[in-house]
């Protein structure tokens, strides 16, 4: 019955897992001190045909209690005919509530927030896709002729005011309400960040130098040609600050003026549940938004191989107070141990292996990052599985405490 139950659970495990990759079912962050404002740079040219711009934005760091600006950059779609909905933060039920982008048939709400390069407010018309290939327009993006052919050039008005704001409603914040294609986009099949977006986010979020606090709005690094590349040529940096930065005043006291609620747009799944002060428990509306199992990593925490996990803390010796039941429970913890890192080094050997494949192979960005999605589902099946067993192992020690009578005071 015990391994029936373990096989249940790893089984359930897995499935949230694969439908909060497919369904992106939907969940609120939220903080009470806004983003500062978006910073001013250049578009970086696109390194080749079939790249689509992911523009940057200012996510929050729990554990650093700072934000940090995530880069903007070119990736590959995960499918012809899917478009990029950035993410965005919007004040709502008296918090800063963020929302993270996804890639669809079509351009969802984000906020109305005017991240330029093709992206105003509404929509994009930074290029489109026809016959399985995607055409670029030359007015808003930064496209070389020499290397990409699928151009026009088409002129873009629209009336946005670009003031560089990051969130929307509030004391100061965009007053944008979704319109009825937005929220018809909402209910179709999104797809997460693909993994070189959230290996993209993890390098941001490691980045000290990509802080508020340290670059007071201005970051070094405001854009990339490539996803994680934050060094070389194709590193564009910031110009100026979108504005002057005082967390102090984009504090929830200061946006008492609660606006026409925003659509409540997509959010990635998220582990580690942050601290409870910081968290909103609202969940985005509609069945397809149906809150997940914590199960799966957040942006900025996700391994794509083993080598990324974090490393193992050691467990604290067994102290039940009964010599002979520690020593028994310490050797289990230590057998268990030596088995999920041998399960790590394995997999981690295994993915090496294909990555060589893959070089060898010469395999366009494409194929690579399905690969990458690949074993990003792997290190997190791995490391849920083996999260449970360390849990099922400290539920044995604790019933078996409890069933075994100390021992001290006979002789």
């Amino acid at each position: 019955m015990r391994i029936n139950r373990s096989v249940r659970c790893l089984l359930l495990a897995i499935t949230v897992l694969v439908i909060s990759a497919t369904s992106f079912a939907q969940i609120g962050v939220s903080i009470r001190i806004g983003p500062p404002a978006l910073p001013v740079y250049e578009q970086p040219p696109c390194p080749g045909d079939g790249y689509l711009w992911t523009p940057g934005y200012w996510a929050y760091d729990y554990d650093a209690q700072d934000y940090y600006w995530v880069p903007g950059t070119w990736v590959l779609a995960p499918q012809p005919g899917f478009l990029w909905t950035p993410p965005w933060w919007g004040w709502s039920g008296g918090v800063f509530l963020f929302h993270e982008g996804y890639w669809g048939p079509h351009v969802g709400f984000y906020g109305g927030i005017a991240y330029g390069f093709g992206y105003f407010g509404v929509g994009f018309e930074g290029g489109r896709w026809e016959g399985g290939h995607f055409f670029y327009n030359r007015s808003v993006t930064n496209i070389n002729v020499t290397n990409i052919h699928n151009v026009y050039n088409t002129t873009v008005i629209h009336n946005t005011v670009i003031n560089h704001v990051s969130y929307n409603g509030g004391n100061g914040g965009v007053t944008a309400r979704p319109t009825p294609q937005e929220e018809a986009a909402e209910h179709e099949r999104h797809v997460p960040p693909v993994a070189a977006q959230t290996q993209h986010i993890q390098e941001a979020r490691s980045n000290v130098d990509l802080r508020a606090s340290r670059n007071q709005g201005k970051p070094p690094v405001a854009a990339t040609e490539r996803p994680g590349a934050f060094k070389g040529n194709g590193v564009v940096h910031a110009k100026e600050a979108g504005a002057p930065y005082h967390p102090e005043n984009n504090r929830e006291e200061n946006n008492r003026n609660e606006p026409a609620r925003p659509n409540e747009g997509a959010a990635r799944p998220e582990n580690n549940v942050p601290r409870p002060p910081e968290r909103s428990s609202e969940p985005a509306s509609g069945a397809e938004n149906a809150r997940p199992e914590n199960n799966v990593p957040r942006p900025g925490n996700t391994a794509i191989h083993p080598n990324d996990l974090p490393a193992r803390e050691k467990p604290a010796p067994s102290n039940t107070g009964n010599a002979k039941v520690d020593k028994k429970y310490d050797q289990q913890q230590q057998k268990l141990s030596a088995k999920q890192d041998q399960e790590r080094q394995k997999l981690q050997q295994q993915q090496d292996r294909e990555h060589q494949k893959m070089s060898q192979q010469k395999a366009n960005d494409a194929k690579q990052q399905q690969l990458e999605q690949r074993h990003q589902q792997q290190t997190q099946q791995m490391q849920q599985r083996h999260e449970q067993q360390q849990q099922h192992l400290q539920q044995k020690q604790s019933a078996g405490h409890k069933a075994q009578p100390s021992k001290e005071g006979k002789g």
